[in-house]
């Protein structure tokens, strides 16, 4: 390793920021000094361990380097990409992105160049997991695989590894490291599953035990569903479901883009959440590269306080639309699709300030099952006694004090009806048990949702809010989605799963 960020290539090869100055060299030289040009580079290594039938079956890895160049020639800009690193490769790179910019047509919004500034190191990052071997992955797969007693098993664990550079013709660079674990897994019965699912900073804080008991308890409870008519219940819904949530919320809701051409629900200093609803977008609480696409030092932006929406994602040119700076959202996509939050947190009741600790580790053990507490008895019609144990103690307490309602694990197959007031569509998985007079008392057969998240979140309609957040993996590496389980007045469910 070398520095902060950056590495030291195989045989020799040059560190990420060595590349992105030649890179940017190379632009000067062919196109002259007022050029403007930025190039991003960055390694990764991906590892990921699957699992079906209750054993491994796939064991792969992946190394990579990617380099992004985009340029602004004569008030034209045009972006390209490429992998290979030699000196004919990079010169490849440089003239066909050239040859492109000079065929757009005129691009007069375009923000400039991020100026030189000061870029602290990733704040958070653990050797060990940027550098696990198959059987550290494999271990944890064992674990939940024996934790889930019989049943049928299958998921995946996952850890990554990235190091990049960002360097400007303005001056300015960067350059940061990070690594990612993430675990999720299924445990089936004849005919329902239970899922449970992690992202951590550190490999070692991915408990599969933990993780599979809580499957197979899930699995056991969800056993004989009844049918619910719909309706509109009052919930409570955990992580994995409120993830959806912040995800949808995310895309387009808080999308600088979106917000400047008023296809937002969001309004600036409006109270439009409930006050026990603060939402901050906080990639350096957990692994992170500290730098954005165009070079912008990461930070905690607070999108809702206590209620009340007060930020929403810029990159340099949704900032300069509406006259601000950029938040550190450049992403690619973000010129046709928006900037959007990608580390986006929920406080739990604990911790309503950023940077606040919830009052058990993320990413660790904690949401298996309690002292004592095993995977879930299995018995016919999923009773108080199965169906009770379903809950962490967490989301249990919420549960507490609903006379009458949903417990909703998680949401799937989400589609937006109505993007501005974000209306969405969905069914529920994984489980949806009964509560009746604070107890989980039988399993209900999947539903079929319509709701306006921002409504569904709106002032009064929050009745609780967790005290541990728990951090959900996203598909995409280095993506992640941290709620606690929130307990909602209601939620308008429209029918049963089939229709």
């Amino acid at each position: 390793m070398t520095g902060s960020g950056g590495r030291e290539g195989r045989d020799g090869d040059m560190t990420e920021l060595e590349i992105a100055g030649q890179v940017v060299e190379l632009v000067r030289r062919l196109a002259g000094p007022d050029a403007q040009a930025e190039a991003v580079v960055s390694r990764t290594d991906l590892a990921l361990t699957r699992f079906a039938n209750s054993f491994i079956h796939q064991n792969v890895a992946e190394s990579s380097v990617a380099v992004r160049l985009r340029v602004h020639v004569e008030g034209r800009t045009a972006a390209g990409g490429g992998s290979l690193v030699d000196t004919d490769g990079l010169r490849a790179l440089v003239e066909r992105t050239l040859t492109a910019a000079r065929l757009c047509p005129p691009d007069p919004a375009w923000p400039g160049l991020t100026p030189p500034s000061p870029v602290p190191p990733s704040a958070v990052f653990d050797e060990s997991t940027a550098h696990a071997e198959p059987d550290e992955r494999a271990a944890r797969v064992r674990a939940f695989v024996d934790a889930v007693g019989g049943l049928e098993a299958a998921g995946y664990c996952r850890t990554s590894y990235r190091s990049g550079a960002f360097a400007n013709s303005a001056g300015h660079s960067a350059q940061g490291r990070t690594a990612e674990a993430a675990m999720d897994g299924i445990a089936r019965t004849g005919g329902s599953d239970g899922v449970a699912r992690r992202c951590a900073d550190r490999l070692a804080d991915l408990d599969g035990g933990a993780l599979g008991a809580r499957a197979a308890a899930k699995a056991r409870a969800a056993a004989d569903p009844v049918e619910l008519p719909p309706g509109r219940y009052e919930v409570v819904l955990e992580p994995a479901a409120v993830a959806d949530l912040l995800q949808n919320l995310a895309w387009y809701g808080f999308n600088g883009k979106r917000y400047a051409e008023r296809q937002s629900f969001a309004e600036l200093g409006a109270a439009q959440f409930d006050p026990s609803v603060t939402l901050v977008d906080d990639p350096l609480h957990g692994s992170a590269l500290p730098y954005d696409l165009e070079g912008t030092h990461r930070h905690p932006l607070t999108l809702v306080d206590a209620g009340t929406t007060m930020a929403v994602a810029h990159d340099r040119r949704s900032g300069a639309e509406v006259g601000v700076a950029s938040t550190g959202h450049g992403m690619v996509g973000a010129s046709t699709f928006g900037p959007i939050p990608h580390n986006l947190r929920l406080l739990p009741a604990a911790a309503h300030t950023v940077g606040g600790d919830s009052p058990a580790p993320v990413g660790g053990a904690a949401d298996g099952p309690a002292p004592g507490e095993g995977a879930a008895p299995s018995g016919p019609g999923g009773g108080a006694s199965t169906a009770g144990a379903v809950a962490d103690p967490d989301t249990a307490a919420l549960v507490a004090g609903v006379k009458r309602g949903l417990l909703v694990s998680d949401f799937w197959y989400t589609r937006v009806l109505d993007p501005k007031s974000l209306v969405i569509t969905g069914l529920t998985r994984n489980g949806v048990w009964l509560v009746e007079d604070g107890v989980p008392t039988r399993a209900v057969r999947d539903f079929r949702f319509t709701e306006a998240y921002p409504r569904a979140l709106g002032p009064g309609a929050v009745l609780g809010v967790g005290r541990r957040a728990v951090r959900q993996p996203d598909r995409v590496d280095g993506v992640w989605w941290e709620p606690p389980p929130l307990r909602l007045a209601a939620w308008n469910f429209t029918g049963g799963a089939s229709g």
